[in-house]
């Protein structure tokens, strides 16, 4: 769909040109031609660690204005949106200079550090009328849109069990060197990659009401930077294995473990109940898979994505070409820009990623105490 000029502007600062920022800039430059908004992104202005690296970032992602500052960024006349993919310590202070100016807030998860940071940048939120998202953009994919419709309407019978699973490779090497990753303020793999698969517990079968976990370190040590022989101590997991119990009553689990040898993507989730059930791995983004039938007939149908599953269409007329994970965030920002211009709410909020947090908090308090944690 054609960009409108006509239509009114709202202007992005973005704080982070990394992965996840380019990502961010790739979403509001494409937004506008795949999606019928009500106002056109702009971006205006891009904040870096350095002059240098943010004049560079500005250029390459299409910025009009670049700073060292932040700060400058959140005051800036021009932006309405702050979009915040810096490192997780300077979510809170970023996020609350942006609510207290009124700015939209779009920021990457997990929300903060702790679970205490994260209800204060919630309630702040929430007292100022901001909208605010959070960057859990594979709750996106249309096949999980799918997904969650068949489970709601009953088609495979009452929900008996939940199995999540977020597993990835890119820590499984254990010279790979210390990062923000190991710090103790990163919070490992559980809330890292464990807080994805929790929200798509949550979004699939809602609120987690309590957790058993056990959190394990598989590399005790690892270099303090590339190719040193100096090691230190590595105080955050690398696995973790919880039980859970939905407020539903539904029973079942989740792993989280960014050392899986093989994996590179494997955010996957199987539900079952008493007359099917529905299977999914992102590995295969664009396929769902669905349990039916009995006898002889019984098994599992692949479902691919096509443009009868909203809002593949707007990217793709011809089913099997399939959607990619940047599609996910132009998705995501779609929403946030109706959210933003029709005063609406775009999920997941703050406060459910609050809610994300906390769950993650009481697996690790979980695994300290040996014991079943209340959420």
């Amino acid at each position: 769909m054609a960009c409108d000029d006509n239509k009114p502007k709202i202007g992005i600062g973005l704080i982070g040109s990394g992965f996840m920022g380019r990502c961010h800039a790739n979403a509001f430059g494409a937004v506008s031609g795949l999606f019928d908004l009500p106002a056109r992104p702009v971006k205006s202005v891009l904040a870096d660690a350095t002059d240098e690296i943010a004049a560079a970032g500005a250029r390459a992602l299409g910025f009009a204005r670049a700073t060292a500052d932040w700060r400058s960024l959140v005051a800036d006349d021009a932006v309405r949106v702050v979009a915040i993919t810096a490192p997780n310590v300077l979510h809170e202070p970023m996020a609350l200079e942006a609510i207290a100016a009124g700015k939209a807030v779009y920021c990457e998860k997990p929300l903060s550090t702790t679970a205490a940071s994260a209800l204060k940048m919630t309630e702040a939120a929430e007292a100022a009328g901001v909208v605010t998202s959070v960057g859990f953009n594979f709750l996106r994919n249309p096949m999980i849109r799918l997904a969650r419709d068949i489970v709601s309407s009953g088609e495979i019978g009452e929900v008996t069990g939940f199995r999540g699973r977020h597993a990835e490779n890119y820590m499984a090497d254990p010279r790979t060197p210390h990062s923000f990753r190991t710090d103790p303020q990163g919070g490992g793999a559980l809330a890292d990659i464990g807080s994805h698969i929790i929200s798509m517990a949550r979004h699939l079968l809602g609120p987690i009401a309590e957790v058993s976990a056990d959190c394990r370190t598989i590399h005790s040590e690892r270099p303090v930077s590339a190719n040193s022989a100096d090691r230190k101590p590595v105080a955050v997991d690398d696995m973790t294995h919880a039980l859970l119990r939905f407020a539903s009553g539904i029973s079942g689990s989740i792993e989280a473990n960014w050392a899986a040898s093989g994996r590179t993507m494997d955010l996957s989730f199987e539900i079952t109940g008493s007359r099917g059930a529905v299977a999914f791995s992102q590995e295969r983004m664009n396929e769902l898979l669905v349990y039916s039938g009995s006898g002889a007939r019984a098994g599992y149908r692949r479902i691919e994505a096509g443009p009868s599953h909203p809002p593949y269409g707007r990217f793709c007329p011809a089913p099997g070409h399939h959607l990619g994970f940047n599609d996910l965030k132009v998705i995501e920002v779609a929403e946030l820009i109706h959210a933003i211009m029709e005063n609406g709410r775009c999920m997941p909020d703050f406060r459910e990623a609050w809610e994300v947090q906390r769950t993650v908090e009481a697996m690790q308090t979980s695994s300290s105490t040996r014991e079943w944690v209340s959420v």
